[in-house]
């Protein structure tokens, strides 16, 4: 596992010191795909690697702290008249930099001091210019933001309903309704999409938790502590008993946002051992294969919901990112059987897809770009768990 790992992501390698998620479907660079790359170059004894996958992806970080989500940097001119910029998008993406950085300390290395403060700036940028409503959530200004493109809990932004072409449409006028700081040009605020998303929540106070155990001031410690706790009881008091799950915040509210999907479920992130009883609630709702479950990992929606479809894009397909995500929750809450299952599910999904970008929670059948360079995160599992090689014949 560790050998396919590597050569996919040593073959998706460019000079300039980054991975892009596929040389031919994704040929940029992405931010949270590059925070799980640093990831699986640190378990593949590559820090160096990681480092620059990181420093890379924070580069172009703006002086008020705003990290974009994507960087043209073989082809800086190519999207100026969508994004309105040379050389980046004008959104953000899930702040996983947290994690990869703690990744990097919990294996012995030393991270530049220059990189941690840029991943404080980026995390306090968030907390402190996109508190627009939502009780103490962190709004995202675009459903790319979430990471989760096509999740249904966005169907109701979606006019006449949800389809595939008139998503798209709506993803591109979306980009139109951003508002943006005059001082920075950084996104503070949208015309049509402000929401508190718990799955985008979720993983904002989890990389806050994390990157406070890298830093070494304590009033930084402190203030990273003290975010992701105000973002988790923010995130806490939109449950419902009856779904099992956080409904999302918006204004007006919307119908789709109480959708059960996988990322409302990253809530677990916060798991500690013994965990509480609504996190291990839900750890056992995501492996569960009457719920979310599957051989080859949970899928991306509820398998009660009538959205959910494991064959479409984001609409109940399994997703490595989530599958690890899981797995690293379930670990730290102590639930061995639940990380086992997760852990499994997430290499038998990745060897038998060929490492594709997602793939049928049931069967590994690949979809999306294959290979894609995050499905090397089932290197990490390997590496921590016993695995007897691939299926016979593979």
């Amino acid at each position: 596992m560790a050998e396919r790992s590597r050569a996919i992501l040593e073959a998706h390698w460019r000079p300039l010191g980054y991975t892009v998620p596929n040389d031919a479907v994704y040929p940029h660079q992405w931010l949270w795909d590059s925070c799980f790359h640093a990831v699986v170059w640190t378990v593949l004894g590559a820090p160096d690697r990681a480092v620059s996958e990181l420093e890379r992806a924070l580069a172009h970080q703006a002086d008020d702290g705003f990290v974009p989500h994507m960087t043209y940097w073989e082809a800086p001119d190519q999207h100026v008249a969508f994004w309105g910029r040379r050389t980046t998008s004008a959104i953000t993406q899930p702040p996983m930099y947290g994690h990869a950085l703690a990744e990097l300390v919990r294996h012995g290395h030393t991270p530049p001091a220059d990189l941690v403060a840029r991943a404080v700036a980026g995390l306090e940028h968030l907390a402190e210019r996109r508190s627009i409503g939502g009780g103490g959530m962190v709004p995202i200004l675009h459903p790319w933001e979430s990471g989760c493109d096509d999740s249904p809990r966005w169907d109701s932004w979606c006019p006449g309903g949800w389809t595939a072409t008139g998503w798209k449409q709506t993803k591109g006028d979306l980009v139109g309704a951003l508002r943006f700081d005059p001082r920075t040009g950084s996104p503070c605020g949208s015309d049509a999409f402000i929401v508190g998303s718990v799955g985008w929540n979720a993983l904002v106070a989890f990389n806050c938790a994390e990157l406070a155990t890298v830093v070494t001031d304590a009033g930084v410690v402190a203030s990273l502590r003290a975010i992701a706790a105000e973002v988790r009881a923010a995130t806490s008091a939109r449950w419902d008993d009856e779904l099992g799950c956080e409904h999302d915040w918006s204004e007006p509210y919307r119908s789709s946002s109480g959708i059960r999907t996988l990322d409302a479920m990253l809530g677990v992130l916060a798991a500690e051992s013994p965990p509480t009883r609504v996190i291990a609630g839900q750890l056992r709702v995501v492996c569960w294969d009457g719920a979310f479950g599957g051989d080859c990992g949970p899928a991306a929606v509820h398998r009660d919901e009538p959205t959910y479809d494991p064959t479409t894009y984001w609409r109940g397909s399994a997703w490595p990112q989530l599958t690890y995500l899981c797995w690293v929750a379930a670990r730290r809450a102590g639930m061995d059987d639940e990380a086992r299952r997760l852990g499994d599910a997430l290499v038998r999904g990745a060897w038998s897809s060929g490492f594709a970008e997602f793939w049928h929670p049931d069967t590994g059948a690949p979809l999306g770009a294959v290979p894609q360079s995050w499905a090397a995160l089932a290197a990490v599992v390997s590496a921590t768990s016993a695995w007897s090689g691939p299926p016979a014949g593979r």
